[in-house]
């Protein structure tokens, strides 16, 4: 709030939505501020060199130019003055480009107006801290990992863009598939560590016995199998950023060494008596909660609070389905690239997948969406090749559960005499729709134990651990009871 004795603080708004504009000076006049309404650069421009502001905002697209490009200017004739931006686009690359040219702070449209106007109350206090020289990251938007435009993503941008400029350590939460490691890419590549390694292991795919040394490193001799010395992942990532995926899955032992290693910055490799300092930046993940596992004493409190400096929570797709749309041509844009037929989506089959209950979140809709670009049989994909072609993977499923191991060969054949796919994706089509429930017979036949499905299997347990993650197949429900 303003105190009312003391003189009108001042804001400069350059808007040229008339509905917009009218709203927010309602509301910040009812605030006490006094304001200034332009809608063009030039305008801004010719204000800026006669009248002393306290907070500008500003949209992005303007008549007569790119208001945030413009940014450089405006700091030029008032330093000191924060900047806020408003914006219809959306994007990752507009909450980080806002970043980059120092705004204050970034409100995507539309956008909460009682937030707005707090924020600005704030703003107005901070007058006075001089902007730090921004670092361009090349092109705009190239790279950038991250897609959708709801709300939810929004928030997730805002995060995101408030670590690039410091080494916080990040804990990203949220359902498996949600895009984890996609945020801690994106925290790398935008950051000042991007000219650095980035390093990511995920803990849940190493043997228990082996994380310390994967971490760290070891000596040779360190133990049975050590015939050389080997680095671990912490000076791998010397310089740059380590992302510890299924950080809840980490054993206790481990658990221990990670947080001296956090706490000292030093490391010692496994066998080894020479302490190595490390500089790192730690960027952790996990789908699970970790409250009770805390309480249960499964995971260590003090490495939690470590940890959990600044927390990101991603959204889980059935809190985001207007991104679905453009999630999925996005995907469909990637398959192309990868070699699959280019295909279009009806706007019906847009609305079938919207409508989808996504378990397996993003990664499951880019595995669908691949697997529609595989094997749809027309260029443009309808309701009717969206249920047949999901429904498929059900069918198979339940026919192998009936048929049982031997049956796969006659459940193969009905299929391939019924699908007949084009020559040259015969093993691409099958793969697609035989891999899941595969799979899911094999942890059906060992009780959920993956070490023994991926005997039966006949492939690497790390292998079947890596697909069991990336088809979002939860081994647990395979489970018998005792």
């Amino acid at each position: 709030m303003i105190d009312p004795k003391a003189k009108p603080s001042s804001v400069l708004l350059v808007e040229d939505d008339n509905a917009i504009a009218t709203v927010i000076i309602a509301a910040l006049e009812d605030e006490g501020f006094g304001i200034q309404h332009c809608t063009r650069i030039s305008e801004r421009d010719a204000a800026l060199s006669s009248v002393r502001f306290d907070v500008m905002l500003t949209d992005v697209m303007l008549d007569d130019g790119d208001g945030l490009a413009s940014l450089d200017t405006v700091h030029r004739a008032a330093p000191d003055m924060p900047v806020i931006v408003l914006s219809a686009q959306n994007t990752l690359d507009t909450a980080v480009r806002a970043s980059e040219r120092e705004a204050y702070e970034y409100f995507p449209k539309p956008f909460d107006l009682d937030q707005l106007v707090q924020t600005v109350c704030q703003a107005v206090g901070k007058r006075g801290a001089a902007p730090t020289v921004p670092t361009e990251l090349g092109a705009e938007g190239d790279g950038l990992p991250l897609v959708g435009r709801s709300q939810a993503m929004q928030t997730v941008y805002r995060m995101i863009t408030r670590v690039l400029r410091n080494d916080l350590t990040v804990l990203i939460t949220g359902e498996s598939g949600t895009g984890k490691e996609l945020v801690a890419e994106a925290i790398h590549q935008l950051g000042d560590r991007r000219t650095g390694p980035f390093v990511a292991v995920n803990t849940a795919a190493i043997p228990a016995d082996l994380v310390e040394s994967e971490l760290f490193g070891h000596e040779k001799g360190a133990f049975t199998g050590a015939i050389a010395q080997a680095i671990g992942k912490f000076e791998q990532a010397n310089g740059g950023t380590l992302f510890l995926d299924e950080i809840g899955d980490m054993p206790a032992d481990a658990q221990t060494r990670l947080l001296r290693a956090l706490q000292s910055g030093r490391i010692r490799r496994v066998g080894g008596r020479q302490e190595i300092a490390v500089d790192v930046r730690i960027i952790a993940a996990t789908n699970r909660d970790l409250a009770p596992m805390i309480a249960s004493g499964d995971f260590r409190e003090d490495l939690f609070y470590r940890l959990n400096v600044v927390p990101i929570e991603l959204p889980p797709l059935r809190d985001r389905r207007e991104d679905i749309p453009e999630l999925a041509q996005h995907f469909l844009q990637k398959a192309a690239e990868e070699g699959l037929p280019r295909r279009l989506l009806s706007a019906e089959a847009l609305q079938q997948l919207e409508n989808r209950n996504w378990r397996g979140n993003v990664r499951e809709l880019r595995n669908v969406i691949f697997r529609l670009a595989l094997m749809a049989r027309e260029e443009t994909i309808d309701v009717a090749s969206v249920d047949e072609i999901i429904g498929d993977e059900a069918a198979i499923g339940a026919g192998v559960a009936q048929k049982g191991e031997n049956g796969f060969a006659s459940v193969l054949a009905d299929w391939l005499e019924s699908e007949t796919p084009s020559h040259g994706t015969v093993y691409h089509s099958a793969l697609a729709a035989f891999e899941r429930p595969l799979i899911e017979y094999a942890l059906g036949q060992t009780s959920g134990n993956q070490l023994r499905a991926a005997q039966l299997l006949g492939i690497n347990r790390n292998t079947l651990r890596k697909r069991i993650v990336e088809l979002d197949i939860v081994p647990d429900r395979f489970a018998r009871p005792l």
